[in-house]
């Protein structure tokens, strides 16, 4: 393959694999080992800053962008009139390992149209993936998107090469996947994903049974991703989902993805939704994930979460009646449930409090945003600073907006009345952060 070829293949592939978010630090440890190349290190492979600040990167590309689906949401469908190309197992092989001795990347992350059928376009990433493993002997990080509909032996041998494997369910609701993506069905998407969630448990099984120093089938477990605002599900039957998927195939991360209006047609919007939204969402799945919340707790099925508040705030603000709490008293989960308080100074509270009587200043030094949880915490029975326990007053507390909506509408209502406008000012209506 000439130099002109490859650039340009690469320019196409690796724009179209943009709008995949399911990327994430890789979970695996695996240092270098004799006769390889390359490591996978715990703290992440991902294009993007990991925890503890090192910039890390991986080849993020589509095996080819020729597909025979149509999913109305998507830039690749085949009804799009979009430049096209296809990597062959080798050429992709060659382009890791050329970038990984340059040190441009530590990993590979290969998603792909569906070309032909799903069973042939796994056959051929598993094709690639055997080469850079065992021909290159590439120990990095890899992580391999599985087609909805292909074969359990193709995604079992994809998986025994892989670090991380995810299946896109792409859309909330069986409704929705018939109206925007009438190629693929709810089933064909589940059951890769129960197969990926069983071999994961039987090697971690053998991993503990014979000693064995990792899992052989995906290490970093398995992840998906939805496709936010494409389809009209509200927030809170999304986090019920996702909720259903952590529990049910005990995956590691569920991704959302603002819907992006790649392309014109009838039954997808013309609009994108807030991003804002999907920065929502992944707050709520944080506090479903480390936090012990329930997606029934943060939002009605029917209902979106509130742009205007982080969802523990707005949980809080919802349920006063269990505040305020004593911060020398309260259990570990109590206080992880207080606005301000995270799963990092929970536990340095309790902690600490096995010595003494703590103080808001204690507190404070642990790392515990008083200007979120002085609302609803007392410390030796005493309140930070007198507040009202009127939950318009907190919201407007509380807001991450300036001008909240009861504000608003008392600026709307003074407006309608025609007051004196001496009188009055933004001041006195708007609240700040």
């Amino acid at each position: 393959m000439s130099l002109e070829t490859a650039t340009e293949k690469l320019s196409t592939l690796a724009d179209a694999a943009k709008y995949d978010v399911a990327c994430t630090s890789s979970g695996v440890s695996r240092g270098g080992q004799r006769g390889k190349i390359g490591a996978a290190a715990s703290a992440g492979i991902c294009h993007s800053f990991a925890g503890d600040g090192r910039c890390v990167s991986l080849l993020k590309l589509l095996m080819t962008n020729v597909c025979v689906y149509d999913c109305q949401y998507c830039v690749n469908r085949r009804s799009n009139d979009v430049p096209r190309a296809t990597f062959t197992p080798s050429e992709i092989a060659d382009l890791t390992i050329n970038f990984y001795k340059r040190n441009y990347i530590e990993g590979l992350f290969l998603s792909s149209g569906v070309l032909r059928n799903p069973d042939y376009t796994m056959e051929r990433m598993h094709k690639t993936l055997d080469i850079l493993r065992n021909t290159h002997g590439f120990n990095g990080y890899i992580h391999a998107k599985v087609i909805p509909g292909a074969s359990p032996g193709v995604i079992r041998a994809v998986g025994l090469l892989s670090d991380r494997v995810s299946v896109n369910i792409e859309l909330p609701s069986e409704n929705s996947l018939i109206a925007l993506a009438p190629d693929k069905t709810r089933e064909s998407i589940l059951k890769p994903m129960k197969s990926l969630s069983t071999e994961i448990a039987i090697s971690k099984n053998e991993m503990s049974a014979f000693g064995k120093s990792s899992p052989k089938f995906a290490p970093a477990g398995q992840s998906t991703q939805m496709i936010i605002g494409a389809s009209p599900e509200k927030d809170g039957r999304i986090m019920r989902l996702a909720q259903g998927l952590y529990d049910k195939y005990a995956l590691k991360r569920v991704f959302y993805s603002a819907y992006i209006p790649v392309v014109k047609t009838l039954a997808a919007p013309s609009a994108k939704p807030p991003t804002l939204r999907e920065h929502r969402l992944y707050q709520a799945d944080w506090l479903m994930r480390f936090y012990g919340f329930s997606a029934e707790e943060l939002a009605d099925k029917d209902a979106d979460l509130d742009l205007n508040m982080d969802p523990k705030c707005l949980w809080a603000l919802n349920n006063l009646d269990k505040f305020p709490i004593e911060i020398n008293s309260a259990d570990y989960f109590e206080l992880l449930r207080v606005p301000g308080i995270g799963v990092v100074s929970a536990q340095k509270i309790v902690a600490a409090r096995r010595f003494g009587s703590l103080t808001f200043d204690n507190i404070k030094k642990m790392g515990v945003a008083l200007k979120r949880a002085m609302y609803f915490i007392t410390c030796g029975g005493k309140a930070f600073l007198r507040v009202s326990a009127r939950r318009e007053s907190l919201y407007g507390k509380l807001s991450e907006n300036k001008l909240n909506p009861w504000s608003q509408r008392v600026l709307e209502d003074i407006t309608e009345d025609k007051p004196d406008w001496k009188k009055f000012s933004l001041s006195t209506a708007a609240t700040t952060v």
